[in-house]
């Protein structure tokens, strides 16, 4: 699934050791392989391509600027969720005609910068942000095309807070009043309404839910087209999951499998499809490296505490998510084989891995079976590619860290760390 390995003791993005890139950049820094999302991206186009899909990398998973133009050089669109991230993908080089804008709340000078880009579609949440679109747009004298974005009451079975396809969330309208939303505005000369969206969770470890949404929503298409609109384009969303433990998650051909042949014959009729994959392509193409700064004990617990914590990697905390942690420098006797939360080894030790911030929440993992260790050694924080720089903050004003992109034997620092200076100079 990604390019990294361990070879004689030593962890390896693909080519380079990591040491020489935590010698070279400090920690705590972000490490991207260029390999691995080509691969990731590779695998989902040949997966669906029976349906040809515009595929939309998740902006919000990660959007460094180099990682964003590498899916662009392999043919990605962009899926936004905000004027700073339009402004990412059109900085990393997406042609506009492949940028799709979802998001609740778009602010008014948000949806201007989109329109005067003329972006291919913009991902509808509501009644009230669907009449702001058309009054912006009537007001420009400019058209554009949106997807109403439907919730289909269907339980991904993920963490509650990034469950976004039941009726009891924040996003998009449910199917009975999307008929009526239809009805209201779907002739439109501004703003043309010409299709439906779904976004049901992230991240969606079955295919079942994708199953039950799509099959709702061809089923309101069919409705809709009966009833005289146009319903051109279904964008099926995002969500897939990525290997946080070896093995786990479906592969892309497993979803494609249970998704494509319900959407043939609506593609062969003229359907064109959209997808949006984030975490599945950005996960596991990248990894945190870390510096442990002192072990303490307690009573029974042994505290690894690290130069990294919540301010660079918040999803153990908000979503009490599993990061497989490995030391990046180890004996034959602790190579990996698997990523998991107990391997089969012998001389491990439980470990809670803590950042150096003032919360007891600032963890990266708690009872953690790993091989000993000391002041100084390196960690590696595995599928930290998503969701791990984008939602990284100054907490306790820590600067954050440098992000780099591998290459083979060619490593490129492509966020510099941030300094002290950097936390106040908005401030002067």
């Amino acid at each position: 699934m990604d390019f990294f390995n361990y070879s004689a003791g030593s962890l390896h993005c693909e080519s380079v050791p990591a040491h020489d890139i935590a010698s070279a950049v400090g920690t705590p820094c972000y490490v991207y392989s260029r390999a691995t999302l080509v691969e990731h991206h590779r695998r989902i186009a040949a997966a669906f391509a029976e349906v040809n899909p515009l595929i939309c990398y998740s902006v919000k998973s990660c959007g460094n600027l180099s990682v964003c133009r590498t899916l662009v050089e392999c043919g990605a669109g962009m899926d936004v969720v905000s004027g700073g991230e339009l402004f990412r993908a059109r900085a990393a080089g997406a042609p506009p005609s492949t940028i799709v804008y979802a998001g609740v709340g778009k602010r008014d000078d948000e949806i201007a910068a989109a329109l005067d880009a003329h972006i291919y579609l913009f991902n509808v949440e509501s009644e009230d942000e669907f009449v702001n679109i058309a009054r912006i747009a009537k007001e420009r004298n400019a058209i554009c095309e949106c997807a109403l974005r439907i919730n289909p009451d269907v339980d991904p079975h993920t963490h509650r807070f990034t469950t976004t396809g039941t009726k009891e969330t924040k996003f998009g309208v449910d199917i009975e009043r999307a008929r009526a939303f239809f009805r209201t505005y779907g002739r439109d000369p501004h703003a043309r309404l010409v299709g439906l969206h779904l976004h049901i969770g992230s991240p969606v470890y079955t295919t079942e839910p994708y199953v039950e949404a799509v099959r709702k929503a061809l089923a309101l298409r069919d409705e809709l087209i009966a009833e005289g609109f146009t319903v051109s384009v279904l964008d099926v969303g995002g969500g897939f999951a990525a290997d946080y433990e070896t093995g786990k998650s479906p592969a892309a051909l497993d979803y494609a499998q249970a998704i494509v042949p319900l959407l043939l014959p609506a593609v062969r009729a003229g359907l064109r499809i959209v997808l949006e994959p984030g975490r599945s392509i950005a996960a596991n193409a990248g990894i945190l490296l870390t510096r442990v700064q002192y072990v303490k004990r307690s009573g029974d617990k042994t505290f690894a505490i690290c130069d990294a914590g919540m301010n660079a990697l918040l999803r153990p905390s908000h979503y009490d998510a599993f990061h497989f942690i490995w030391p990046t420098e180890t004996s034959a006797a602790f190579i990996p084989t698997r990523r998991e939360e107990k391997p089969a080894m012998t001389g491990l030790v439980n470990v809670d891995v803590v950042g150096p911030l003032c919360e007891t929440g600032d963890y990266l993992a708690l009872d953690r079976a790993m091989p000993p260790v000391a002041r100084g050694d390196l960690l590696a924080i595995f599928t930290a590619g998503a969701y791990g720089m984008s939602m990284a903050s100054r907490y306790n004003s820590s600067p954050l860290p440098a992000e780099v992109l591998v290459d083979g034997l060619q490593f490129t620092t492509v966020r510099r760390r941030e300094t002290y200076e950097d936390l106040v100079a908005h401030e002067r």
